[in-house]
């Protein structure tokens, strides 16, 4: 059982999780944030303009009571906060991890196609394996004998 708490201790402690437990705390308090602008700032602002109040924007069906101002109110701040999180986030990680990363160079050509019969072969063979057609190799620095023509 020790051996499992330390396990855990090693676990915890560990950047990861401590680095996203406060990306969790942080997001939430800004989620808050965020949702009080849109109920208390924005939305009011538009009902001024259309000239009614989202928070009491409701219907009632059969004795249910629907809360279209609250659901508004939340599709707002979503809306809010993926912007923030795409232009603040995401868009800057994207550009450093252009700056960042080097484009791999183009893998190397090794084989070719052999004129004859089409079949792949060695840039450096001077023989197809298939159909025994003699072929130029391709490949620098090859050492051998050039087949002639």
């Amino acid at each position: 059982m020790p051996k499992a708490l330390d396990d855990f201790k090693a676990f915890i402690l560990k950047g990861d999780v401590v680095s996203m437990a406060v990306g969790i705390v942080i997001g939430l308090a800004f989620q808050a944030v965020v949702t009080a602008l849109v109920a208390d700032l924005i939305t009011p602002l538009i009902g001024v303009a259309g000239h009614f109040d989202f928070s009491s924007w409701t219907f009632t069906l059969h004795g249910s009571t629907f809360l279209q101002g609250a659901f508004l109110n939340a599709v707002i701040s979503f809306l809010l906060i993926s912007l923030v999180v795409f232009f603040v986030v995401v868009r800057p990680y994207e550009e450093l991890k252009k700056r960042t990363t080097k484009a791999a160079p183009p893998p190397e050509v090794t084989t070719r196609d052999c004129p004859y019969c089409f079949t792949s072969i060695s840039n450096k063979a001077s023989r197809c394996p298939n159909c025994t057609s003699e072929v130029t190799p391709t490949a620098p620095g090859f050492a051998g004998s050039k087949p002639s023509n």
